[in-house]
């Protein structure tokens, strides 16, 4: 039973073994020579953060903000679409998707406070 059990783990290896020693004699380990660019507490502040973000759209917009900040941004799964093209989409002229832009904005921006 014992040698099954060795067995098993025989193929494990710690991040902390040594691998092989430097110029200055210092074991050299695993977790020296493995490396990652990305910064896990940056990737859980913006998961965070987008979460916010959502439940600030879908509780704090009006259906029609909601709608024209989801199209603009590509928010839920869809494509982001120009001022013009969420225009068409809605029948209402450029300017004024951009006035609802801004104040849907703006209004995430005072509820993100």
């Amino acid at each position: 039973m014992h040698f099954r059990a060795q067995k098993k783990h025989s193929a494990e290896v710690s991040l902390n073994e040594t691998i092989d020693i430097d110029r200055d004699g210092n074991p050299l380990t695993y977790i020296d020579v493995i490396c990652s660019d990305e910064d896990m507490t940056e990737e859980i502040g913006r998961k965070l953060l987008a979460g916010k973000m959502m439940t600030c759209i879908n509780t704090c917009l009006s259906p029609r903000e909601r709608q024209i900040v989801m199209m603009r941004y590509g928010l839920g799964g869809i494509r982001p679409y120009a001022q013009r093209e969420v225009a068409a989409a809605l029948g209402i002229s450029r300017s004024y998707v951009s006035r609802i832009e801004k104040s849907a904005i703006e209004k995430l921006r005072e509820a993100l406070k």
